[in-house]
């Protein structure tokens, strides 16, 4: 580990993993059955290699205890199929015109003239778009079951002196499971009245009720023990995306004049947004990439060791710790010229059009990626474009930034304050 101990990472997980993919190299040791995979090429070997390095079952929601049973691996493989019709690239161009309306309603509703702590408008945002996309006529309903899953994932993540088993019963899990039960107890009703009455919806909801020709029908149970994650998924990560986006208008006002620019010519009526105006916001799109380059929002993923294997110049003995690094690796000027430097314009060739200048890991990649991938990049991206669009950002005045760095379970910008001005 570069100059240092565990208690350094501790302090600055960022300081420490760009010290040691500097001083250590592309793989690097951080304590005893822990390494640090930095550079792309590791990452995404360890990414890719699914039977080497598992993914481990999400803790946040674990199946619920039923006398019936937990859905078996199987049922949870063919529901993670079924989520995929909806959710795949099609599915969300089809829909497009559903999500703009209420991109286009947070940037209207934005308070002008003020400092405003923004990331809590921006999540309210973001889950009414997320829940809408999953549950369609119903998310009404589910909504303030979906914000209480965010709570619960709070109360988890607080920082804690004590790291106790996961069966041990503490009152966060409790709460946690109170939440997840709350949610089933509420989605259930709609599973039963959309099978019943064979109206199944045209949402994410209604393809994983639709019988395969593969697998059938799937069992209600595994329909809803894979929801609440799925759900939490489409507007906790992207919020601390819209974060640092945000922030970056800010910070960037020619790019945030360009990013206008291109809003100006989508419909004025958002509801007639199309995946063809969404396509044409390419220097927007290419904004939001680079963000997410320079600071992905789940900068470090975890894999544990299934048997023994060689990464870089290492043996890694199974169940060894493997942390990817995002950051770093999106940080490698083996991949990117000048890679500390905020450049949307990597992300386009010489004619405009969308260009790959180097590994892009904040979606994950392999059997594990990020399945929402899609959705995300169409919620940012028309959320980026609507709020340039009609608002000018900038930092409240001060010494310092206006917010808090956040590692611990993401890479976020806590408190942050912006304040908002219309465009003439």
């Amino acid at each position: 580990m570069p100059d240092g101990s565990f208690a350094a990472w501790s302090r600055d997980r960022l300081g420490v993993a760009r010290r040691g993919a500097e001083e250590c190299g592309d793989v690097w040791q951080l304590e005893p059955g822990v390494y640090v995979a930095a550079a792309a090429g590791p990452c995404e070997a360890v990414l890719r290699r699914a039977q080497d390095f598992p993914k481990a079952p999400s803790p946040l929601f674990p199946p619920l205890k039923r006398s019936s049973g937990a859905p078996t691996p199987e049922e949870r493989g063919y529901a993670h199929a079924a989520r995929m019709r909806g959710l795949r690239a099609q599915a969300v161009a089809a829909r497009i015109g559903e999500i703009a309306p209420r991109t286009a309603r947070f940037a209207d509703q934005l308070p002008t003239g003020q400092d405003v702590e923004i990331l809590p408008p921006v999540r309210h945002a973001l889950a009414e778009i997320g829940v809408h996309y999953l549950f369609g006529e119903d998310a009404p309903t589910l909504l303030p079951y979906a914000f209480r899953l965010f709570l619960a994932r709070e109360v988890l993540v607080r920082p804690s002196r004590w790291v106790w088993p996961r069966w041990v019963p503490t009152p966060g899990r409790r709460f946690r499971t109170r939440q997840q039960v709350a949610f089933t107890d509420a989605l259930r009703p709609v599973v039963h009245r959309r099978r019943s009455s064979g109206r199944l919806g045209d949402d994410m909801l209604g393809q994983m009720l639709r019988p395969s020709p593969h697998y059938g029908l799937l069992p209600e149970e595994a329909v809803l023990d894979t929801l609440p994650g799925i759900t939490l998924a489409t507007f906790e990560t992207p919020s601390r995306a819209a974060g640092w986006i945000l922030l970056h208008l800010a910070l960037y006002p020619e790019a945030a004049g360009r990013v206008a620019s291109e809003a100006a010519l989508l419909p004025a009526d958002p509801a007639a947004t199309t995946s063809t105006h969404l396509a044409s916001l390419r220097y927007t799109q290419a904004l939001v990439s680079e963000v997410l380059r320079l600071y992905p929002p789940s900068w470090l993923l975890t894999r544990r060791v299934g048997r023994q294997t060689q990464l870089a110049d290492y043996t890694i003995d199974a169940g060894s710790t493997v942390l990817i690094c995002p950051y770093t690796a999106h940080r490698d000027a083996r991949e990117f010229a000048e890679p500390d430097e905020f450049r949307p314009e990597r992300w386009l060739d010489d004619s405009g059009s969308p260009a790959k200048p180097g590994v892009f890991l904040s979606f994950g990649t392999g059997p594990h990626g990020c399945e929402g991938t899609s959705l995300a990049m169409a919620m940012l991206t028309l959320l980026t474009a609507q709020t340039a669009r009609r608002h000018h950002l900038s930092e409240p005045p001060g010494p310092g930034p206006g917010y808090q760095v956040t590692t611990l379970e993401g890479l976020a910008t806590a408190g942050l304050r912006l304040r908002a001005t219309l465009r003439d």
